[in-house]
């Protein structure tokens, strides 16, 4: 098992042990977890990789932060990283049971498994899984409109190139990052109709030894502007020392690279943690499949950087307040495959099944889909 290091906000005292406490609620079951009489709710919060100082899991500590924060002595919270995406994850979630966690938040799709299998172990604890796609009566699901932020970021991407090469380092090929490299495609291309995207997978959220390579791999192929999917900052970086232009992920990476930077999609989980935090000190918690982007408040981009030029900063914004407003989706067609073929017709905008789900590059990616 990975390193591995315990954070907590309060000294973790004892907890009564839990019941289940199941009632209905607007036509859903709602998982309430009992405790001691006065004794705050205390929260477990599973991290796949390390905390640092940027990234996925930087952004998810900054939520559970603003908990303790909002929350005070209502609540107590403790949280892993480094946690593999295996049934190390499981053994994790068991062990913040026992020692009384009764909200559990499992921060990245592989915990989708060892979360459901240890929900049907523990009726009376509530669990949130980020990012995957099966539910229980005790276990919601939450999931970022991150593509809103890439389509925007493409579109910087594909007026800043000179080469219309755009280099994308990627963690694995799940609908999650499918949709975040086709939308920034997608958005390169609405500017920039010879703009093309070089993909390369890692297999890992965070390793800057690995991504740097990566960058570098794609540098030797001419791309000039460089987005990524994993966590580090070491893409930012590189662009940095190569005169090149980058976009940080998850968290902004501005400080790694003030002149290559251009903005981020920045994700703020804070406002969901607090929410669902809410919901269930309440009483009224109940297991929804959310997926909140701009809008909400989850989804940010930085103030973007002098290099942009004006009337590309302008057109930027001016898509934004589109997509805020709710009159522009990134997937509004015409949008087509790799081999042409039209998957959103002109004047309809992808289905949510179709978008959630994504399997497929769209038109102007290079290279195959990994198995």
């Amino acid at each position: 098992m990975q390193r591995r290091q315990w954070l907590q906000a309060a000294a973790l005292g004892a907890v009564a042990p839990a019941t289940a406490t199941l009632s209905a609620l607007g036509g859903a079951l709602t998982a309430t977890p009992a405790r001691a009489a006065g004794a705050p709710l205390k929260i477990g919060f599973i991290y796949p990789g390390p905390i640092s100082n940027v990234g996925w899991t930087y952004q998810h500590e900054l939520g559970r932060k603003l908990v303790d924060k909002t929350f005070g002595g209502q609540v107590q919270t403790v949280c892993v990283e480094n946690v593999p995406e295996s049934t190390d994850a499981e053994r994790v979630i068991r062990q913040l049971i026992a020692d009384g966690c009764r909200l559990i938040f499992t921060c990245s799709f592989g915990f989708m498994e060892p979360t459901m299998k240890v929900a049907r172990d523990h009726p009376e604890v509530i669990f949130e899984h980020a990012t995957g796609y099966k539910m229980a009566k005790n276990v919601g699901i939450y999931q970022t409109r991150f593509y809103e932020g890439a389509y925007l970021i493409g579109m910087l991407a594909g007026r800043m190139s000179k080469t219309n090469k755009l280099g994308y380092v990627a963690p694995f090929p799940i609908p999650e990052v499918l949709r975040n490299v086709n939308a920034f495609t997608h958005g390169a291309r609405s500017v920039n109709p010879k703009a093309s995207t070089k993909v390369i997978w890692i297999n890992s959220w965070y390793d800057p030894t690995r991504e740097r390579d990566a960058a570098l791999a794609l540098l030797g192929q001419q791309c000039d502007v460089f987005y990524q999917n994993t966590d580090s900052p070491a893409i930012v970086q590189l662009a940095q020392s190569e005169g090149l232009y980058a976009f940080g992920q998850d968290s902004d990476m501005t400080r790694f690279g003030p002149k290559a930077h251009l903005t981020a999609n920045v994700v703020n989980w804070g406002v969901y943690y607090v929410h669902k935090v809410r919901q269930v000190l309440a009483g009224k918690w109940k297991p929804e499949d959310t997926k909140w982007g701009m809008k909400e408040g989850m989804i940010e981009l930085p103030p973007l950087n002098p290099a942009v030029p004006p009337e590309l900063a302008k057109l930027f914004n001016e898509r934004q307040a589109e997509i805020l407003a709710g009159r522009f989706h990134p997937f509004a067609g015409v949008v087509k495959d790799q081999s042409g073929a039209v998957k959103v017709p002109s004047g309809q905008v992808i289905s949510e099944n179709e978008l959630w789900s994504m399997k497929w590059y769209v038109e102007g990616v290079e290279g195959k889909l990994p198995a």
